[in-house]
């Protein structure tokens, strides 16, 4: 005889325990069992952009250069939210400093050559066609490098649930195969469970201001992202 806990409250012939969040469902089985996992993709066309932009200052003293980097991102921010970027769709990803060394081919030693200061934020569009255009406009703000754009789909509900079915599907599919191979009639579920995950091209563009003409807009083309389920499940073989 073997056993197989459920680590969710789905009531398969037996009562599960009331308790939240640490329910258990106990399910005994006496034919053999066969576990299974199923990944499916559904994949549409993205409807937000993410784009990340920073900028770098090199200065003798620590101070001067997290001065001069204050002062450049505090104009590249009030750009960004000029163009109509909300407040909550702007956040910093990362500050650093740090002390800058240089070989020196006469003394052969490191020599200390001042500080360089940088600073990121992230952009969220909720329109991706503005994603070019954005970024030509953040390098033209003063941002000394950019990166993204990432795609994504702001609810895949819909997506994660035609992904669920399909794979649900499959699983039962396969195991009635294999009862029917291993001569038993049919299945009865046991455990279930999933993942979800999503996935998007990611074509990482970063430009310098020495690369930025006076030209069309930086061509961006979305695709497609993939919002994907993998469905677990047990399942015992019945007679």
């Amino acid at each position: 005889m073997q056993r197989m806990f459920i680590p969710i409250a789905l009531a398969l012939g037996t009562a599960a325990l009331s308790a939240p969040a640490a329910a258990e469902v106990q399910v005994q089985s006496q034919g053999p069992v066969v576990d299974l996992s199923v990944t499916k993709t559904i994949r549409a066309k993205p409807d937000m952009v993410t784009v990340g932009a920073g900028v770098s200052t090199i200065a003798p003293t620590a101070v001067e250069a997290m001065q001069q980097n204050a002062t450049a991102m505090d104009a590249l921010v009030k750009r960004i939210k000029a163009l109509g970027i909300a407040p909550e769709d702007v956040q910093t990803t990362g500050i650093n400093l740090n002390a800058r060394y240089r070989y020196d081919q006469t003394s052969r030693e490191q020599v200390f050559d001042g500080y360089q200061a940088s600073n990121r934020v992230s952009v969220t569009l909720h329109n991706v066609e503005r994603a070019g255009p954005m970024l030509d406009a953040l390098v033209a703000a003063g941002a000394t490098d950019i990166s993204g754009p990432n795609f994504a789909i702001e609810d895949d509900t819909a997506l994660q649930e035609q992904a669920r079915k399909a794979a649900f599907a499959e699983l039962q599919s396969r195991a009635k195969e294999y009862a029917q191979w291993s001569g038993y009639s049919g299945v009865r579920l046991l455990q279930v469970g999933e993942s979800v995950s999503s996935s998007a091209p990611m074509p990482m563009l970063k430009r310098t201001m020495d690369a930025v003409a006076a030209a069309p807009p930086t061509p961006v083309e979305p695709g497609l992202v993939g919002t994907s389920v993998t469905v677990s499940a047990s399942f015992e073989m019945t007679q």
